[in-house]
């Protein structure tokens, strides 16, 4: 389940809160982004590459591109969340 908590000329902040086996759909990043975990996690990602497991550290964070495509999926026994933080071009 997502949240947008933020749309403006500069970002879009928003809340996921994965329950155990939910999962985003296939999507398109659109703009580079910074992803802040608000909690302990796994989660698989399908790539066009494949797939692979990732673990996620509460406030530890990561940064992808513009242009990233992938499905995640809470592949864990617990849920976890994360904030994502998509930075506009041009800021």
């Amino acid at each position: 389940m997502s949240q947008i908590q933020i749309d403006d000329g500069q970002v879009i902040v928003t809340r996921w809160d994965f329950s155990p086996g939910s999962e985003t759909g296939w999507h398109r990043h659109e703009h580079d982004y910074v992803i802040v975990p608000l909690t302990d996690g796994r989660m698989r990602l399908e790539t066009p590459e494949g797939e692979r497991e990732v673990e996620l550290e509460a406030g530890v964070c990561y940064t992808r591109v513009e242009g990233t495509k992938h499905n995640v999926i809470n592949d864990g026994e617990v849920s976890f969340a994360f904030v994502e933080v998509e930075i506009k071009q041009g800021t």
